[in-house]
């Protein structure tokens, strides 16, 4: 009597389990993401109306360009901002882009965004007019822009490429803003801040496993 399999094969049942699985994945990946791009973006908001309430000044601890005692205003000024208006004009891109970078997992979003803010600190401190004073995420959009872009390119995966397409087509204009064009505007931040994401996404990777053939 020759046994028949009635219903779904075990080949359909995995199948089914991992397209499940990954779908949970990505919302929880999803989740964590709107969660972490909200809690960033909420604490520039906490800074600035403390900086509107309080007496002290605290645009002061951003990245005073030359001054190696005001080096740690790299990791301060991402925060800061001159104005709610330079705030909210950084809110609405930071959110998203943050999202998109931080959909991959949370551990690799930190890293990238400690290696966007180092290099664009560091670019706008060396390349900015000596004792000049610069504030504000505007590193952290364009660092943010990159690497989303640049991941889709190094990774090679369907999502991330897909998601990389739709950023560079829905803000490719922010491109110009590399360019020394606006006076008052931190060019630098901008332009390594881009560089400083496509460094990150090559950076944090995810490395292929070399496949072997069994003879």
């Amino acid at each position: 009597m020759n046994d028949h399999a009635h219903g779904t094969t075990p080949t359909g049942r995995s199948t089914g389990a991992v397209l499940k699985r990954r779908a949970g994945d990505l919302a929880a990946g999803a989740l964590g993401a709107a969660i972490v791009s909200v809690l960033m973006v909420g604490s520039m908001w906490a800074a600035e109306i403390a900086d509107y309430v309080l007496p002290a000044e605290f645009d002061v601890y951003g990245i005073w360009a030359w001054d190696p005692d005001a080096l740690g205003g790299i990791f301060l000024a991402p925060f800061l901002h001159a104005g709610f208006g330079h705030l909210m004009a950084n809110s609405l891109p930071l959110l998203v882009l943050g999202f998109f970078a931080a959909l991959r997992g949370i551990g690799r979003f930190l890293a990238a965004s400690l290696i966007i803010v180092l290099v664009s600190g560091l670019g706008v401190w060396f390349t900015s007019p000596p004792q000049s004073l610069t504030v504000g995420a505007s590193g952290l959009v364009f660092g943010y822009f990159g690497f989303v872009v640049a991941r889709g390119l190094f990774d090679r995966r369907a999502l991330d490429i897909m998601v990389g397409v739709g950023v560079a087509i829905a803000y490719y204009s922010i491109i110009w803003g590399v360019l020394p064009s606006q006076p008052g505007i931190s060019w630098q931040g901008h332009l390594f801040g881009l560089l400083g994401g496509v460094l990150a996404a090559w950076v944090v990777r995810r490395r292929r496993r070399a496949l072997s053939t069994a003879h």
